[in-house]
């Protein structure tokens, strides 16, 4: 049988293979050497290191252990065994402790607390049950808090009311940041400064400071009137109106003019039903059955 003979393979060949495998052999030290001076450079000894991979590994095997445990609703499934366990135990919401309500009716809190869904008392979400009490108009703050074994304390931090906003069919109570609280009967009303216009509720903080420049008139004042977005009229008891100019600063002036006015020569209580002082330092008045006209030694010329 005859052999073949292979050809003797060319030196030039011969050559280039050994400068591949040079090459690929020298890329492997770079690399290592790359790996091995980043390494370097963390002040770690090679046993520490072998601690960090093999934490890696571990941290890595339980974070895939826990995504097929929840793919499988095994938390669910211990979460209701949980509260299976504490209803046994008696640790179920069945009273409720309100506390710091003066105007909130308490039924509304015992409805909020008793509706949750998880009544095992272990695994109620205080935060999530604050949060829908902080929904509820009288709350401005709350704290939800367990008690052994069966009760869940809500302390209540109530809005206080300042005024009384007049609607079309009905009168609200508001805070000081215009919050509506409750609907209030007029009887009850009377105890409280009256608002009316639309956005006078967000006008309340600026209101109280006007109110503040010309004390005297206070206790005289039933209601205040927000008109055109822009200036206030003051509704006095014995029914009398004052019209007060634009701006903080202006309207302020006003009022105390004309509390200077009301203590020299009467105004309130007069025949004058109403005083225009859109026009600053000019005050008009209008009485029944009589045109506008000046006060005298305020000013002169027409209002705009």
């Amino acid at each position: 049988m005859a052999r073949v003979k292979r050809k003797a393979t060319p030196a030039r060949t011969t050559a280039r293979r050994k400068n591949t495998r040079a090459k690929a052999t020298a890329a492997k030290k770079k690399g290592a050497s790359a790996l091995d001076q980043a390494m370097g450079a963390i002040p770690l000894s090679q046993k520490q290191w072998q601690g960090v991979f093999a934490a890696f590994i571990i941290a890595v095997g339980l974070f895939l252990v826990w995504t097929v445990a929840v793919a499988a609703g095994v938390p669910t499934m211990l979460r209701h065994q949980v509260a299976v366990v504490a209803n046994d135990a008696g640790f179920e919401v069945v009273r409720v402790d309100v506390r710091g309500t003066e105007h909130l009716n308490k039924r509304r809190v015992y409805d909020r607390v008793l509706d949750i869904e998880q009544r095992a008392l272990p695994l109620v979400d205080l935060d999530l049950l604050r949060d829908d009490l902080l929904t509820l108009p009288w709350v401005s703050d709350a704290r939800v808090s367990r008690q052994l074994p069966d009760t869940i304390v809500v302390d209540i931090v109530e809005r206080e009311p300042v005024a009384v906003l007049r609607k079309a069919d009905r009168l609200v109570l508001v805070d000081r940041e215009g919050s509506e609280l409750d609907v209030i009967g007029r009887e009850g009303a009377e105890d409280y400064l009256v608002l009316a216009g639309a956005g006078a509720p967000e006008r309340i903080q600026p209101l109280e400071r006007l109110l503040k420049s010309a004390p005297a008139l206070r206790p005289q004042i039933a209601e205040a009137e927000w008109i055109g977005n822009r200036r206030w009229n003051i509704h006095f008891k014995t029914g009398q109106v004052l019209a007060l100019p634009e701006g903080d600063r202006r309207a302020s002036e006003a009022l105390i003019k004309f509390a200077q006015l009301d203590g020299r020569t009467r105004l309130l209580g007069g025949k004058a039903t109403s005083f225009d002082m859109r026009n600053p330092p000019r005050i008009y008045m209008t009485d029944p059955g009589r045109s506008k006209r000046e006060v005298s030694g305020v000013g002169t010329g027409a209002p705009e």
